[in-house]
């Protein structure tokens, strides 16, 4: 059986989704393991108030494919997320409006709506220890993991990983956020959540995906697949090699590779397709100093060096003024309270910033944008 699975499709006409659904699933086992009556539980990417055409959330054609598979074998399809902000009917059914998710309940599915929490010990988590979750998906006697492929300003991919940080109430993370605030606590915070909910299934709609400033204000940028996988961390390797990137560019690859949970390298998956037909070697990133390799690690003169290294080539975010419309946005989202809003601006205090990048995320009109220093630029086009 092959690791992962990737099949073209070049759009999202109906037809043509439901046809590349069977042909992406079928070579990892398909849906066999579905029994009539099952409750299944959809995750998808709802992030926020945007059309499906934006390409910042799971299409509801795509939503739409699989659950008419779903409802073939007789099993109940619940779709739901929690996006950033108020966890409640009214928020989340805008959402849900915003997105196009009541096509995908005209198609047979139900829309969440238990928008109850639920507090967890996960005892042999390497970070998340202790967290809240979205209690909807303890109803579920599966779940499918359905994410969106879009660049990202900090883990530099959101894919199928990255979707669970979903099951977290949306006013909830920002603490998150500034709990795991380093990358590298915020990557095995995110494995800790896949390893928790261990999603039976995870899909990567890569039919149109985001390039640029993602995962929200980015560029739509058409790549033609749906991938499929059991595993999200292998599923994510190969959405990482359909772009460009590498273990050492996806924080969260990294953290998975170190538990053992995926290899290095996605010549190392059995591929049922053809990824390398399919990679995109003009993909729009968003590179930080974490994809070259400053780390810091050793003793003494050696990790000094590498700190200040590190801290020279370290991404942040910035405004883009002729896109600023002084909303406030980015001040009530910054869960370390580093930004404040003068003379209709946002002004960042560089000592409070814990480069979550959320600002950037949720800017209404992409006026935020990750900023890196000219040192790293140049060295990442040498690293190319």
């Amino acid at each position: 059986m092959a690791d992962v699975s990737i099949a073209r499709c070049e759009s999202y006409d109906e037809a043509e989704v439901t046809a590349a659904m069977r042909a992406v699933l079928e070579p990892i086992g398909g849906l066999d393991w579905v029994r009539p009556g099952m409750k299944v539980a959809i995750k998808a990417n709802l992030v926020t108030f945007m059309k499906p055409e934006s390409a910042a959330t799971t299409h509801p054609a795509a939503l739409i494919a699989l659950v008419k598979l779903l409802r073939e074998r007789g099993a109940e399809a619940v779709v739901g997320d929690s996006p950033g902000g108020l966890y409640n009917a009214a928020f989340v059914g805008r959402v849900y409006a915003a997105t196009g998710m009541k096509r995908v309940e005209q198609a047979g599915a139900q829309l969440n709506r238990n928008f109850g929490e639920r507090q967890t010990d996960f005892p042999q988590a390497k970070a998340a220890k202790h967290f809240t979750y979205t209690s909807w998906l303890d109803d579920a006697d599966a779940i499918i993991n359905f994410c969106k492929l879009k660049s990202h300003g900090m883990m530099g991919m959101s894919a199928a990983v990255k979707n669970l940080f979903g099951t977290i109430p949306g006013t909830m993370k920002p603490e998150y956020h500034f709990q795991y605030s380093n990358e590298r606590d915020f990557a095995d915070m995110l494995v800790d959540l896949n390893e928790f909910f261990k999603p039976r299934l995870c899909i990567a709609d890569a039919i149109v995906g985001m390039e640029g400033n993602g995962p929200t204000a980015g560029v739509p940028r058409k790549l033609g697949a749906l991938l499929a996988s059991a595993s999200p961390y292998k599923l994510d390797l190969a959405c990482a090699e359909l772009i460009g990137l590498t273990m050492e560019n996806v924080p969260t690859l990294r953290a998975a590779y170190e538990r053992g949970l995926c290899p290095a390298t996605a010549a190392e998956l059995a591929v049922d397709g053809d990824l390398a037909g399919a990679k995109v070697n003009d993909f729009e990133n968003i590179l930080s100093h974490h994809s070259l390799g400053f780390q810091g690690s050793g003793a003494g003169f050696q990790r000094l060096v590498g700190r200040v290294i590190e801290k020279l080539l370290r991404s942040k975010p910035d405004v883009r003024p002729k896109d600023c419309v002084g909303c406030g946005v980015c001040a009530g989202v910054c869960p370390a309270h580093a930004i404040e809003i003068r003379d209709r601006r946002p002004h960042i205090d560089r000592k409070k910033c814990i480069r979550c990048f959320c600002c950037q995320e949720f800017c209404p009109k992409g006026a935020m944008v990750v900023k890196r220093p000219p040192v790293a630029r140049m060295l990442n086009r040498e690293h190319r």
